[in-house]
């Protein structure tokens, strides 16, 4: 089991179809000419702002590399999924290169194994350059890379400066998970808003409290680790805001969106992707939001985790893989290119020399002038390691169940952690780990 750093506990590796599963399709292996001139062209599938980025260094890359042609096609998030996992099926279909999110990739990579190119020939000379969770993430077992790392997911606590300063609470005096409860707690007598906004029904913030504590849902030799101590300890935390009144319970994306807007809760643990959420959907909140690091379980503890993200990979199948190749190298592997992607698209690097540019030390005006993106570059290369199955989806949805049930109808979090461990292993024959 190769060993990778998981997003921040809401995000969860996605069920890929059916169809997906198994394919027989794949064309031989493709072996990288890291000394290829680019010429020819290739198509690259995409959607939103990822797009736009590409469409953008597309440009610039043609006009460094006369004679190539980029064609980047918005394919949509919504049929993203489904025109891979198909194509990878049938052996045919897919372009030069695509975007996978990184909760998807392992799913990918061990579904597929002949399905996508080893990027190793081109770029192992980069690695010591990439989040590693990242890199991790997006290799085989072997070690071969097959997903060149994008933006980072990297997560930070946003907290209302408003509510805090009403409650009398200084964030920098919250340094454990224990301490932004009592926290909470004052913060709910003083202005009446709860401490914490999630999507419960869909096991919200279990999985990121776990990654923070370098657990997954398995352990590195693929035994079943959702009963540990750790997992306890985080659905425990979870529990006791809920019975303390902290928690206010809502439904999805658009429920987290509307209850920020709504100013609901004190504090969102979120990514720093959170921050294009803010200044696209709550402009009129700007100069009451600040961000400090994610308290920890205990001191030493790692106070970061990881949520979304993505990366570019080649399908077997491509026409030009080495030109695909050449222009991942271009857009990925150049810091100026991260920072224009960060500036103009909101993609934060993966890329670790991009997050030295002076970009990331800059006053933000939405946070009163805090230099917020430096919080973020300094803890991406912190994000804990943990192990991803072919089984994450399934096991995700039972562990979502035990959450529910802890959480909303006060379960005891050690007998529903257990249960759905030996539901795991009945569903997938994996052990239980000891």
């Amino acid at each position: 089991m190769k060993r990778l750093t998981l997003l921040v506990p809401v995000a969860a590796l996605a069920l890929l179809s059916g169809c997906a599963m198994g394919g027989t399709g794949a064309p031989a292996p493709v072996e990288l000419d890291p000394d290829a001139t680019p010429a020819g062209e290739i198509t690259v599938w995409s959607w939103d702002v990822a797009a736009t980025a590409l469409s953008r260094l597309a440009d610039e890359f043609e006009a460094e590399h006369p004679g190539t042609s980029v064609e980047v096609v918005d394919v949509g998030y919504d049929n993203a999924y489904d025109k891979l996992s198909v194509g990878l099926q049938a052996g045919s279909g897919l372009p030069d290169l695509v975007t996978i999110e990184t909760d998807r990739a392992p799913g990918y990579i061990a579904e597929f194994p002949n399905g996508l190119v080893d990027l190793t020939p081109v770029f192992a000379e980069h690695e010591a350059d990439f989040d590693p969770f990242k890199w991790s993430a997006h290799s085989d077992e072997d070690g071969a890379l097959k997903i060149v790392p994008w933006d980072s997911g990297t997560v930070g606590l946003f907290y209302r400066t408003d509510y805090f300063e009403a409650a009398g609470v200084d964030p920098a005096d919250v340094e454990t998970w224990d301490d932004l409860v009592k926290a909470g707690e004052r913060i709910k007598a003083e202005t009446g808003r709860t401490l914490l906004s999630l999507d419960v029904a869909t096991g919200g913030g279990f999985q990121m409290l776990l990654q923070q504590q370098g657990q997954g849902l398995f352990d590195e030799d693929g035994d079943i680790t959702v009963a540990s101590p750790e997992a306890v300890e985080a659905l425990t935390l979870l529990q006791t805001m809920n019975e303390r009144g902290l928690l206010k319970n809502v439904k999805g994306w658009d429920g987290r969106v509307t209850s920020a807007k709504n100013g609901d809760s004190a504090v969102t643990p979120e990514a720093v992707w959170w921050i294009g959420t803010l200044l696209g959907d709550a402009p009129e909140l700007a100069g009451t939001y600040g961000v400090t690091a994610l308290p920890v379980f205990e001191e030493g503890g790692a106070r970061t985790s990881n949520s979304g993200g993505s990366g570019l990979a080649i399908p077997a199948q491509a026409e030009n893989p080495d030109l695909a190749a050449a222009f991942t190298e271009f857009v990925l592997a150049d810091a100026e290119h991260q920072v224009s992607m960060m500036a103009e698209e909101g993609l934060f690097p993966s890329y670790l020399p991009a997050l030295e540019d002076d970009y990331f030390s800059a006053p933000q005006d939405y946070f009163s002038g805090q230099p917020v993106y430096e919080l973020f570059a300094e803890q991406t290369a912190q994000i804990p390691s943990i192990t991803f199955t072919t089984d994450n989806a399934e096991a995700t949805d039972i562990v979502g169940n035990a959450v529910v049930a802890a959480v909303l109808n006060g379960a005891d979090p050690a007998t529903v952690l257990q249960d759905a461990a030996e539901q795991i292993a009945t569903a997938t024959g994996r052990e239980i780990a000891e």
